[in-house]
This record gives C-alpha cells, sequence and structure tokens, in this order.
C-alpha cells in the first residue's frame, strides 16, 4: 500500500497546511501508513460528500484518526441515524440562540479575567494561560457544574489534550478515565438532584424516553464523556490559530480594534482558515471508488476538514484571510450531515467574545516565540508565546 504522506513527521504550525495543499493537486485521495494505515480525503467536494453520506461512511467503527476512544461509546459521535438521534434531539434546546445568548456576560467576564493576568504580566502562552481555560468554565457554567468540578475538569482536560498531542498514550487513558469519573459523578447528582430539562444538559438526557425506555446510563455518561472533551479542545486550538494570525498581522489587528462590527464576519473567515479537525474518520460499509481510487471496506478514513476549507476550487485564494468570502457558507468548520457539530452556536460565541477582548485587552500584540503546533486529529496551536504591547 502506497505511503502518500507521513502525519508523525515533526510539523511547524504552518507546515501541513503547505503539505495538505501538495496532496490536494497530486493526491487527493491519500494513503498513510501511520497508526495502523488510513485514508485521508483532501478535497472539499469529497469531504463534504462523504461527510453527509452516513449509510455509505459510518462513524461507529472509528470516529477520529488516530484512534483514542478505549473505553466504550461516546453518542452522539460515535454513533449513526437513527441511534445517536435521540441524544442529539435532547441537547438540541440546550444550544438555542436565546439559551446560548444568556452565557455571553459569563463568557465575556471568564476572558476579561484570564487576560487581565497576562496582561499584567506582559504577555504568557494563549494557549496556557487563556485558550485552555476559557471553554472549560464557559462549559462548566453551561453545564451547571459546580466551582469544584470546574478546577477538576480544567486540570483534567489540559492533561487529556496534551496528552492526546503528544502521543502519550498512558497518559490518555488515564486521563479519559477521570473524564469518565467526572461524567458519572454528574450524571449521579443529576439523577438525584434533577434541574430543568431546558436548562440542563444531563437532566435531558435523563429524561429521554425511547419506546416508553430510558437511555442506557452508560451511553449517558459516554455523551457526558463527549460533550466534555469535544467542547473543550476545539476551541482551544482554534482561538490558539486565531492569536498566531493576528499577532503576524498587526493591520488586521487595529482595523478589527477600530470597528468591533467586523469581527462575526472575521471568525467566519477563522474558523474557514483554521478550521481545527483534520482527523474525523468515517469507515466505508463498501468498497468505495473516489477520483480513480478505490478505498476498501472497513479501513479508516479522515475526513481532513482543514484541507477541504483551504481547496482554491472552492475559496479563491484559500489561504489569504478574505473578510465576508461570499460562499462562506460552503466553509466545512462545523462539519457536514448528521454529525454537524450541534455546540456550533456556542462555539460563535465564544470565538466572537474571545476575539472582541483579546483585542481590547492591549493597544497590540506580537508573537514571543515559535508557536508550537498540535497533532492528529486536532491541527493549530497547542501553544503561542505572547507580548503584549503597553504592558508591563
Amino acid at each position: 500500500m502506497s505511503h502518500d504522506f507521513d502525519p508523525l513527521q515533526p510539523e511547524q504550525f504552518d507546515s501541513a497546511h503547505a503539505d495538505y495543499a501538495r496532496l490536494r493537486q497530486q493526491c487527493p485521495v491519500a494513503h498513510s501508513e501511520a497508526w495502523g494505515g488510513f485514508w485521508a480525503l483532501m478535497k472539499h467536494e469529497d469531504v463534504a460528500a462523504a461527510a453527509a453520506d452516513w449509510q455509505t461512511f459510518v462513524t461507529s467503527k472509528q470516529n477520529v484518526i488516530p484512534k483514542v476512544a478505549f473505553t466504550g461509546r461516546r453518542p452522539p459521535l460515535h454513533l449513526d441515524p437513527p441511534e445517536h438521534t435521540p441524544y442529539r434531539r435532547a441537547l438540541a434546546p440546550l444550544f438555542t440562540e436565546r439559551r446560548i445568548n444568556r452565557l455571553e456576560p459569563d463568557v465575556r467576564r471568564i476572558c476579561r479575567d484570564l487576560l487581565a493576568d497576562m496582561v499584567a504580566k506582559g504577555g504568557g502562552d494563549i494557549v496556557g494561560d487563556f485558550s485552555a481555560h476559557m471553554p472549560i468554565a464557559t462549559f462548566a457554567t453551561w453545564m451547571n457544574l459546580s466551582p469544584e468540578a470546574v478546577a477538576e475538569l480544567t486540570r483534567v482536560g489540559r492533561d487529556y489534550n496534551v496528552a492526546v498531542q503528544s502521543a502519550d498514550m498512558d497518559t490518555t487513558k488515564t486521563s479519559s478515565l477521570l473524564l469518565y469519573d467526572m461524567a458519572r459523578a454528574i450524571v449521579a447528582e443529576r439523577r438525584a438532584s434533577p434541574l430543568p430539562v431546558e436548562e440542563d444538559a444531563t437532566s435531558a438526557l435523563l429524561a429521554v424516553r425511547v419506546d416508553g425506555a430510558p437511555l442506557p446510563d452508560e451511553m449517558i455518561v459516554g455523551t457526558i464523556r463527549q460533550v466534555l472533551v469535544v467542547g473543550i479542545i476545539a476551541p482551544s486550538v482554534l482561538i490558539g490559530s486565531i492569536a498566531v494570525h493576528l499577532a503576524r498581522d498587526p493591520a488586521l489587528q487595529q482595523q478589527l480594534r477600530a470597528d468591533p462590527s467586523l469581527i462575526p464576519a472575521a471568525t467566519e473567515e477563522f474558523l474557514r482558515l483554521y478550521a481545527p479537525y483534520r482527523g474525523f474518520a468515517r469507515t466505508a460499509v463498501h468498497d468505495v471508488t473516489i477520483r480513480g481510487r478505490t478505498i476498501p471496506a472497513d479501513e479508516p478514513i479522515a475526513l481532513v476538514y482543514a484541507s477541504a476549507n483551504r481547496d482554491a476550487e472552492v475559496f479563491p485564494e484559500p489561504d489569504r484571510f478574505q473578510l465576508d468570502r461570499p460562499n462562506m457558507k460552503d466553509s466545512l468548520a462545523f462539519g457536514r450531515g448528521p454529525h454537524n457539530c450541534i455546540g456550533a452556536g456556542l462555539a460563535r460565541l465564544e470565538l466572537r467574545v474571545a476575539i472582541e477582548e483579546l483585542l481590547a485587552a492591549a493597544p497590540g500584540f506580537e508573537l514571543a516565540g515559535e508557536p508550537l503546533p498540535t497533532r492528529f486529529p486536532e491541527i493549530g496551536a497547542l501553544n503561542v508565546p505572547v507580548r503584549f504591547q503597553g504592558a508591563a
């Protein structure tokens, strides 16, 4: 079997995007021997089609590359329709625009507190000091967690993220099991003292009935465990990537400071440029031929959203930041099909407020060193050292 690219080779912040541009041109349906072998779809058309065709490309066999699920299945991402539908249906009302907008004051306070500490020190690591903590605190507020649970989730979530990115399987397993323990504790607490289903994700899942029967306990635990991680890692690395971009472009910093009404459009373009996933996986239920290359059944396939979103056939000058692209609806930053990101509204709120507060925290900021990139399954920044102008 051919080895078209090596996801294990050392990377710099921009190097993966350069490699994906080469693959889109020369080998858009690529194969790698890493992690036991997998395929990777690099073109927008192919990624979008596979994500939407859930009957052919299932997620229930393997949902990310490399495979990091050591325990039970975690709905809704690990399930295919219609099995996944009750879990999404229970969570959807908690992600309505009205419900999300109520979180904005909390998100803004969280951002300001974290950034104030960084500015007081003159700088720091945007990820380690800011973006790794903000989504956890936001999610904890959304999930009605206690301050003690927030502190534990902050510590364990960060350990899990770094372990996955560093291919540290022992720590990944340990921290994953701790996240399961946290999820079980949350479920037990809500079972004993439920909250209104329109206000609390765990209570909503416990209230679901399918043909008169509740959802299985371990599947509810798995859902909460999934929500804990997806909701904290993607925003963390994406905000890091945005900080790198802004630090490299002082003129854009000043443009957005001068006119904050541009920030929502800028957020969408940042989502396109720095879509944080390259390793969401599907498995074909039968042999499929794409662009003349046959992928055998039962072999894992990475949907490389980060590559698809820089496909010049869809986005002209794909590596250039451009406000108000006319076809932004074609961005795959939140996926496509039945597994598109249910928390997109919350993610957009976090990103918009994070950009607003980062720009407001100081007159300017610049990189204080080389950013450290994440590895599969995410793509983005794991460490972004910055220096604030006008700070101590």
